[in-house]
């Protein structure tokens, strides 16, 4: 990460050439920087899977095809994931809060638009702005923390509640989009973001005061578009093969175009002289083979919610404010794994803990593949449910430790950037090849003259067994981590 200039909520008597400087306003309260901030997190996590729940929902008000409700979710995390590195850089470039506001309003606005919707591409836009807006403003809020809070302990906690917040916001996704939408409609899973985001607008400008680096970099915004637009493309290819095949240009022309786009990707990266993605951190062993376990492991685990939100409300029937709160021990299992790994990783090499959460995760997500027009909650939902976060928790933590472990501290800001972009490009790529192949499946079975619920179930289980596919390749990778280094005794 990079050096600061100044640090937030500091006043100094001199400016930087040693003259005195104009009388500064008082510093801002911790507790208020530390309220906006956390409220800016909280949005941005709650919006990856507030839509869940939303989906059917969204289908029948706007009329969306099998694939096409993929996109509401995809649109985000392409845009989110795309742009996540530049948004960390563009706060040291502009300073930090004056980016912190922009993401949050450009956020703001795209949720405005899409509750307000008439039509898919409206809203597929709207969520693509909305992730434009997040991967703006994500960065921006822990770079603020760790600039308005000296380093030692208030800085630990203010890292900590940070940290709480955003697990908050994903565990909080399904259940507030469950209650939303069942008690008003899916457009407020969306416009719920309006008025929370005008009063942390006003906050954070009467707050926060502004930063910027020390050392300032140009933006990639070439490197960016490039790298958004190729995987999108690839993506919309894989969805365009289940109505055209894989032969046909329409599918074969954004696959091909999308590959070529990321090809120039990379001549670009290897040319700049900042890139956005420096391609050396792939030639650290530990940097390589942590991002690639990521990514396959996210195209498993990203799936998982979805479809399980579909398949309890168009199979089982399940009302949204039920399927909301059915994901509530996932998200348990998920932040036990998380927290029971590092302290694990003291005793037990970090390695052999990301292979065993990988295979429980792996046999949770075949149990899930089970599934039935007639399932029962504690024998296809729970069940499988705990383990496959369980074990998610147990493999996902480590590896990223041992990525960190492997740069120096200058970088590890960058490196943890890119890991959670492969993480969600992994997600957004897999989502739309279990999307496809489930349709594919559903409508071989409808053709066949199986009923609804049967179909649906059918597809849904395909998915859930390609993505342990995914998911049991990337525990095998796990291998090439490199060991970790010892740590010191006591």
């Amino acid at each position: 990460m990079d050096t600061v200039s100044e640090t937030l909520g500091q006043r100094t008597p001199t400016d930087s050439s040693g003259t005195p400087a104009r009388r500064k306003r008082a510093a801002p309260p911790a507790w208020a920087v530390l309220l906006a901030v956390c409220a800016g997190q909280f949005l941005v996590v709650l919006d990856v899977s507030v839509v869940n729940v939303a989906l059917p929902s969204m289908r029948g008000a706007l009329g969306f095809g099998e694939t096409g409700q993929q996109w509401v979710v995809n649109g985000y995390a392409l845009a989110f994931a795309g742009f996540l590195l530049l948004g960390g850089r563009a706060a040291d470039l502009f300073g930090r809060k004056r980016t912190f506001l922009v993401g949050l309003g450009l956020f703001t606005a795209a949720s405005l638009a899409g509750g307000l919707a008439q039509s898919p591409w409206m809203l597929i836009t709207a969520r693509a702005v909305q992730g434009l807006g997040a991967a703006v403003l994500a960065p921006t809020t822990l770079s603020i923390l760790t600039t308005s809070f000296p380093e030692g302990p208030e800085r630990t906690r203010a890292i900590g509640t940070w940290t709480a917040v955003g697990a908050g916001g994903g565990a909080a996704g399904g259940l507030v989009g469950g209650l939303l939408t069942d008690l008003l409609s899916w457009r407020w899973v969306l416009l719920v973001n309006v008025p929370v985001g005008a009063l942390v607008l006003v906050g954070a400008a009467l707050w926060l005061t502004e930063s910027r680096g020390a050392t300032v970099r140009r933006l990639d915004i070439p490197g960016a578009l490039l790298v958004t637009a190729g995987v999108t493309a690839i993506a919309y290819g894989i969805a365009e093969t289940e109505s055209h095949g894989w032969t046909s240009a329409v599918s074969l022309g954004p696959l091909v175009g999308g590959l070529a786009l990321l090809a120039v990707f990379t001549a670009v990266e290897a040319r700049t002289a900042q890139p956005l993605i420096p391609l050396r951190l792939f030639t650290i062993r530990s940097v390589a083979s942590a991002n690639t376990v990521l990514f396959t492991a996210g195209a498993a685990t990203f799936s998982v919610w979805y479809f399980l939100s579909l398949y309890m409300q168009q199979v089982l029937h399940y009302s949204p404010i039920r399927a909301g709160l059915s994901f509530l021990p996932h998200t348990i299992a998920i932040i036990i794994g998380s927290k029971l790994a590092p302290r694990l990783m003291n005793r037990i090499d970090a390695r052999l803990i990301s292979v065993v959460g990988g295979v429980v995760a792996v046999a949770g997500i075949v149990w899930q593949s089970r599934i039935t027009a007639d399932g029962t909650f504690l024998g296809i939902i729970l069940g499988p449910g705990i383990l496959t976060m369980l074990g998610a928790g147990l493999l996902l933590t480590p590896v990223s430790a041992v990525a960190m472990s492997g740069v120096g501290r200058g970088e590890q800001g960058l490196v943890s950037g890119l890991l959670n972009t492969s993480r969600q490009l992994g997600g957004a790529l897999g989502l739309t090849v279990l999307a496809t192949a489930a349709a594919s499946r559903i409508a071989a079975r409808t053709s066949a003259g199986a009923g609804s619920g049967e179909a649906l179930a059918s597809g849904y289980g395909l998915a859930f067994l390609i993505g342990a596919g995914f998911l049991a390749v990337g525990t095998c990778l796990v291998v090439l981590l490199p060991r970790p280094a010892p740590r010191p005794a006591g």
